[in-house]
Parts: structure tokens; C-alpha cells; sequence
């Protein structure tokens, strides 16, 4: 699964899953959610030793969803989540969705009902901060930095509008949920501009390990691209 991710992906998403893979931990016989799993990667690293839900509302992602691994595959959206019981799931996963969701507040409360008391919920976003950092330094887009730094919306080609959130919105959203670790992803490698170089399997090895060690430092984590965000619910 590892030899097809690394040759298969385009080499910043290859990355992002790794990283995002070690920040989780090892996750065993566990029932899963992957709630806007788009192409099935993770869904179906995860199927390898846990018994994985997958729900994604693009029919096309669907059709050319990764399935070396046995899981349940649902297309739909927030209305699939309604159908399950309470507290179903071990470990919720939502890599990159709630920027585009409108109903972004009702799928985090459901994800709260949904999780386990002992469970953990992992959501990766995009940090704002980081993200000026891309369009002044990568991109020479003064204009869309500032609208960022304004605390407009960005634009993404294939999924419409960006609307960034805060962290600390998660735990607005609902008052059951308490984020209990943030990592940084993305700090170092897209500065790198030999694209090159980011197809090498040991540069990719180099920049994952300086990654990872500086994804719970704050210098770093403030400025990272993505945030990668673990919570639980609170203790009744």
C-alpha cells in the first residue's frame, strides 16, 4: 500500500498522506469514518486492519476509488451521517473538507455524536497564516494575501470557494469536542522550488522526517500551510 502511495500521488499529496498517517498513530481494529474520503487512499490504508466507513459526494471520486483493502464505500454527504447510531465510531477521519462544506457546523456536531467516548476525531485545514505565507513567498499574490489577512475567503480551482475557520471554531461548533493536539504539516517543503527534487524518494524521506520533528513546535506550527488537528469528546 506505502510503495503505491509513494508511486502513484503526486508527490505533495504523497507526502501530506504520510504525514497525516504518522500523526495519527497506529489505528488497529478499530471502526473507522471517513467522511470526504475522496479517492479512497486513506480509507483504504486505514481497511487494512480496521473495519472502515467511507463517505464521499463526488460520484467520479467514487468510480476511481483506491480498493486494494475491503471497506464500505457510501456516496453522499452530510444526510449519510444521520443513518448511523450514536456513538459508532472509534476514529472519525476529515482530511481537507470543512473548508467547502456550508454545513460545516452540523457535521462537526454530528461527528461529536457519532465518536466514541473513548474515541478520537482527526481533521486536517488549511491554516490561514500559512497560507499568506504561500501566496507572498511562492506566489508573488499580494493582493490575495491581503485579502486573507482581511479574513476573506480564498479560491480553490476544483472545489470553489475556500472558507478558513479558526481551530478554536471546532470547539464553538460543538460544545462536546475539545481539540486535544495541533501539528503543523506543509511548513518546509513547498519553499523548495526545485519540483525536481520533490519527485526523489529520499528528499521526500529527508523533508518527512524535519517535518514531523517540527510539527508540534509553535514557531513552526504558526506558520504551516495545514493544520492537522486532533480532538475527543469532553469527560462527562
Amino acid at each position: 500500500m506505502m510503495k503505491r502511495v509513494v508511486t502513484d500521488l503526486p508527490p505533495w499529496e504523497c507526502m501530506m498522506k504520510r504525514m497525516a498517517w504518522q500523526q495519527l498513530g497506529t489505528i488497529t481494529n478499530k471502526k473507522v469514518l471517513d467522511f470526504g474520503s475522496g479517492i479512497g487512499v486513506t480509507a483504504d490504508y486505514l481497511a487494512e486492519k480496521n473495519d472502515v466507513t467511507a463517505i464521499e459526494p463526488d460520484g467520479e471520486s467514487v468510480n476511481n476509488r483506491w480498493s486494494e483493502n475491503t471497506y464500505t464505500q457510501l456516496t453522499g454527504s452530510t444526510e449519510r451521517l444521520c443513518g448511523f447510531d450514536d456513538e459508532t465510531f472509534d476514529v472519525i477521519i476529515c482530511h481537507n473538507v470543512l473548508e467547502y462544506a456550508p454545513d460545516r457546523e452540523h457535521i462537526v456536531a454530528e461527528f461529536a455524536r457519532l465518536l466514541k467516548p473513548d474515541g478520537k476525531i482527526s481533521i486536517v485545514k488549511h491554516n490561514r497564516a500559512g497560507r499568506v505565507m504561500q501566496m507572498v513567498v511562492l506566489l508573488n499574490n499580494f493582493e490575495h494575501a491581503h485579502e486573507l489577512l482581511d479574513r476573506q475567503d480564498g479560491l480553490s480551482t476544483q472545489y470553489g470557494a475556500i472558507r478558513y475557520y479558526e481551530d478554536a471554531d471546532l470547539e464553538k461548533w460543538s460544545s462536546q469536542l475539545r481539540i486535544t493536539k495541533t501539528l503543523g504539516m506543509r511548513t518546509f517543503w513547498d519553499m523548495q522550488q526545485n519540483q525536481e527534487q520533490h519527485s526523489d524518494l529520499a528528499w521526500q524521506d529527508q523533508m518527512i522526517k524535519m517535518e514531523m520533528r517540527v510539527s508540534d513546535i509553535d514557531a513552526f506550527r504558526n506558520i504551516a500551510f495545514f493544520h492537522h488537528l486532533l480532538l475527543e469528546k469532553k469527560q462527562r
